[in-house]
């Protein structure tokens, strides 16, 4: 055989094989860039939302359903303590009666269970020292201090602020409280003065104490004032 022919064979074969090569390479290109396959439909969730593993969506229901347990046994949890409260605020309250309830104040007094005395004060001058008594059997309250009316007046003396206590006065029974009254000026700056022998104090029932004043009765004027009741005759005698 000629050296041409034999040259010419090999470039056959050389050609063929590119041929082959080329054509082969087309194929795998075809797979490559063609469309994908569709996604299994068992994957897509019922709902229809964007896909998602099976898995996942089976993971994340049973993480929902754990979460509302909780929250129904955390309801639980507070309908319980809140129906202790409950049963606490009630024995509490109970028919046993509870603290600071208007039925454990002390009533008012009247007139009819507390005597009233005046004598005349030895210091400071011009005054006189009235002394409530509980005759009673109950413990009551004075009214915050005596409306007295001497005489015919037909206003009350304006009462001492400074004197006032921290809370009104009780008497138990066979208990006292005290008031001073200043009469008069001691300088004799007071105005329309004038002399009496009688003296009524009223009661926040509506009932009134009549008291007897020293012999020979007493002389009032414009400076005229009383104070808060007291505990201690001390005190009333302080204004």
């Amino acid at each position: 055989m000629s050296a041409r022919r034999i040259t010419r064979t090999r470039l056959f074969a050389a050609t063929t094989v590119a041929l082959a090569a080329l054509s082969l390479t087309a194929c795998e290109g075809d797979e490559l860039t063609g469309s994908p396959a569709p996604e299994s439909t068992a994957s897509a969730p019922a709902d229809g939302n964007s896909a998602r593993p099976a898995g996942g969506a089976k993971g994340d229901a049973g993480k929902t359903e754990d979460t509302g347990t909780a929250g129904s046994t955390g309801s639980t949890g507070s309908a319980g303590n809140d129906k202790a409260s409950g049963s606490e605020a009630g024995t509490g309250s109970g028919s046993d009666g509870s603290e600071g309830s208007d039925s454990d104040l002390p009533g008012k007094c009247s007139a009819s269970d507390v005597r009233i005395t005046a004598a005349n004060a030895p210091r400071p001058i011009n005054h006189l020292l009235l002394t409530a008594t509980n005759t009673g059997s109950k413990t009551c309250a004075l009214p915050q201090y005596p409306a007295a009316r001497f005489g015919e007046a037909q206003s009350v003396p304006p009462v001492a602020e400074s004197s006032k206590p921290q809370s009104l006065t009780t008497l138990a029974p066979g208990e006292s409280g005290y008031a001073g009254v200043r009469l008069s000026s001691g300088d004799g700056s007071g105005e329309n003065g004038y002399e009496t022998s009688t003296l009524t104090i009223p009661f926040e029932d509506g009932s009134i104490a009549t008291v007897k004043l020293p012999s020979g009765g007493v002389y009032v004027d414009t400076a005229l004032t009383v104070t808060y009741w007291q505990t201690e005759a001390a005190n009333a005698l302080e204004y």
